[in-house]
């Protein structure tokens, strides 16, 4: 079992990606149906106003840790005692803070490194592609823009030649017809792209009518990153946890999404430490 621990009431397990993947996995192969969350600030702050989605987070298989900011956060928390004084806990959240930007590396502790879902849904592509035709594993990609989702499939497949992705569909969480088109292709593992909330809460609430899928996955914009529709940042701005930076660059209308990870987020932290 991994360590846990919470920000902001939310479970998160200190994992690394290769754990993450191995646990993953794991359930792939399990008698058990189970989903994993990606939780990062926004996700975070989403979750103080809706019960039902915190529930949801905390009630998942496991909960990786998706932006520098939920890496910061655990390492901040940690480090700053209920018994130090106020003053001090504000100091230190503006050393954390300036930590960022000079020295991402030393926050690891005590969640060993930044999981996106889109890392970890490529790692399980590519490790459902090392199995051989009698050990694979059915993949079906749910969600996104109309088109994305084949455009995804195709890239990966490209990529992967050995994947089994059995099927796409784009439509929306109303969708009556959407769990009868799943169940059709039968498939182990079933990665969905409506953003979160949605997602997370449409899986919690469908995933017993899949009996087939023994692992779903909320992975947000993720098949727009495969598909090629979007870009994802540099590997160097990844490492300096600057991808909400380029990201802001390439879609403006993210303005308001960036302002409460960067800006509110931290905030919030502060506000709930100094209670």
């Amino acid at each position: 079992m991994s360590k846990t621990l919470k920000i902001l009431n939310v479970r998160f397990d200190a994992l690394t990606l290769d754990q993450a993947l191995k646990q993953a996995m794991n359930f792939v192969k399990s008698n058990r149906q189970h989903y994993i969350c990606t939780p990062n600030p926004e996700i975070l702050l989403e979750a103080q106003k809706n019960k039902k989605f915190l529930e949801v987070l905390n009630n998942s298989s496991l909960n990786i840790a998706d932006g520098i900011g939920t890496v910061w956060a655990a390492n901040y928390l940690t480090k700053t005692s209920h018994y130090i004084s106020r003053l001090r806990k504000f100091f230190s959240w503006k050393w954390h803070l300036l930590k960022i930007l000079t020295s991402p590396s030393s926050l690891k502790t005590p969640l060993p490194e930044r999981i996106t879902g889109t890392d970890l849904m490529e790692a399980i592509c590519k490790e459902c592609s090392k199995f051989f035709t009698i050990h694979k594993h059915k993949i079906f990609l749910l969600g996104a823009e109309e088109g994305v989702a084949v455009e995804a499939k195709l890239k990966l497949q490209e990529k992967y030649p050995r994947i089994k992705i059995v099927g796409t569909y784009s439509g929306s969480p109303q969708d009556k017809e959407m769990i009868k088109i799943i169940n059709s292709k039968s498939p182990h593992i079933l990665f969905v792209a409506f953003g979160a909330p949605t997602q997370e809460l449409w899986i919690a609430n469908n995933i017993k009518k899949m009996p087939s899928v023994h692992l779903a996955i909320g992975v947000g914009g993720a098949l727009n990153f495969f598909a090629g529709t979007r870009k994802r940042a540099p590997g160097f701005m990844r490492k300096l946890g600057l991808e909400w930076l380029y990201r802001l660059a390439q879609e403006p209308s993210r303005a308001k999404r960036i302002y409460n990870a960067v800006i509110k987020f931290p905030l919030r932290i502060l506000k709930e430490n100094l209670k």
